[in-house]
């Protein structure tokens, strides 16, 4: 049996630490039942960016009007638009891999990883041992429980993403942040769009005030049921049919296609983990400590399977220090420990409009009994803002009306997942005193991220 200083069971973030590990002595094998690179490169946030920029030109052109243009879209070429993005992701997972294998120290094992005990790993019927083991296995799409789901073609977002074919119509079952994306992109490419969603509201994680703007705007576009059941789904002619209770009202959705977006589940449940000694909580994620360690000596996990954020970037974050701990009692790297620091962590969701956020939304500052000051300035009264004839977006501070503190900052409009990072870098240099930073920073004018600066003035203190 091979016996290996580390072995990586998933090739998303969890290369990062393989390949630090590997440049630093140790002797790796990753395993991988996929392609390489994991869910952000082949079936998440590369992929989808790609194709929404294609929906954000296109709505461009439908909204030149706006601007004093006149134009039309034309003929959507959809397998043009999804090719682009896959044949990119493709070639990149096949350069990831070729690279690890030629790499010093790495080994691959193409298969699904199952523990036999803590420190033995079974993969394609062969065993390993690792003397150190890290599990970054990711998440997939979460199916709901609805009748007849089983016996019907529908898609999830990976298969969505390299549909050839647009369909003329879609009911998209969920409102967060996997259907606002693809609903976007869809429905700027010209497909009748139906969102079906059980909250009041959606993207209902976000602010208050984001969520319901979002929701306004995105109900005077296309077909929006709030507070709505989805009991049944089944075939219905060429097409399919969705039975819901509206408000208790029996309603039928007939379309197409249908795309189902209610969320992830952690790739947990592949792994046999009681054989490990590794405890999950009651949603499927691994329960780790402040140092990422597992219950088992030895083990550690990262990323989507551990669910204390659900990025990319905190993967990115979190492998990071996995690699100290995997490295820490090598004397001449990482020496000392050091637990995540998370803070401050920002998200976006890249849909239209755009929305991002860092902290605290006002709703949880409240369920935190935090006493707080609120400033809000909108895009349409800055120079930039006005010359993109933006008249919804906003930029919206939380602050902690003693300390000064920025506990939240949240934004709706164009550019917010790029505005947002001018928030984090000031709440990263100091924390008490990032909205001064921001009041008093010089900002170019008429520079869309005035909007920012302005807000962080509304704040009454």
């Amino acid at each position: 049996m091979e016996i290996f200083d580390l072995i990586v069971i998933g090739a998303g973030s969890g290369l990062d630490v393989a390949a630090g590990a590997a440049d630093a002595g140790l002797n790796v094998a990753i395993i991988e039942d996929g392609p390489l690179g994991g869910t952000c490169l082949n079936r998440g946030c590369i992929p989808s960016k790609m194709i929404i920029h294609s929906a954000d030109v296109a709505e461009a052109i439908n909204n030149a009007e706006k601007v004093g243009l006149s134009a039309k879209l034309g003929n959507v070429m959809l397998k043009n638009v999804t090719s682009r993005a896959n044949s990119l992701v493709d070639e990149d997972a096949r350069t990831i891999e070729q690279g690890v294998k030629a790499t010093q120290n790495q080994t691959l094992f193409k298969g699904r990883a199952v523990f036999v005990d803590a420190q033995t790993i079974e993969v394609n019927g062969e065993q390993i041992k690792g003397k150190k083991i890290v599990i970054a296995t990711g998440s997939r799409p979460a199916l709901p429980p609805i009748r007849g789901l089983e016996k019907v073609p529908f898609l999830t977002s990976t298969e969505a993403l390299r549909l050839t074919i647009l369909p003329k119509s879609l009911v998209i079952i969920g409102g967060g942040y996997i259907g606002a994306e693809l609903g976007h992109f869809f429905s700027a490419m010209g497909t009748e769009v139906t969102i079906v969603q059980r909250n009041k509201l959606l993207i209902p994680h976000e602010d208050g005030d984001v969520a319901e703007t979002f929701t306004r705007l995105w109900t005077k576009k296309m077909k929006v049921y709030l507070k709505t059941e989805v009991t049944a789904v089944a075939r219905f002619g060429k097409g399919l049919r969705v039975q819901c209770l509206v408000n208790g009202v029996k309603k039928m959705v007939t379309a197409e296609k249908i795309l189902i977006a209610t969320g992830i589940r952690p790739n947990t449940d592949l792994l046999g983990l009681e054989k490990a000694g590794v405890k999950i909580n009651e949603k499927g994620f691994i329960i780790v400590d402040r140092y990422l360690h597992t219950s088992a000596k030895n083990v550690w996990a990262l990323g989507d399977v551990v669910g204390h954020y659900l990025f990319k970037h905190s993967a990115n974050l979190e492998a990071e220090y996995g690699l100290q701990e995997v490295l820490r009692k090598r004397k001449t790297v990482f020496p000392g420990r050091k637990a995540v620091d998370y803070y401050p962590m920002p998200h976006a969701i890249f849909s239209s409009p755009q929305v991002a956020g860092v902290g605290l939304t006002e709703e949880k500052a409240k369920e935190r009994g935090k006493k707080y000051v609120v400033g809000v300035y909108e895009y349409k009264n800055t120079g930039m803002g006005a010359a993109l004839a933006e008249e919804d977006g906003f930029v919206k501070f939380i602050v902690d009306k003693k300390t000064k503190e920025i506990l939240g900052c949240h934004i709706l409009g164009p550019d917010a997942a790029t505005l947002i990072h001018e928030v984090c870098v000031a709440m990263k240099a100091n924390r008490k005193k990032a909205l001064e930073i921001i009041r008093s920073t010089v900002h170019v004018h008429p520079a869309l991220s005035e909007v920012v600066q302005r807000a962080a003035w509304r704040v009454p203190l």
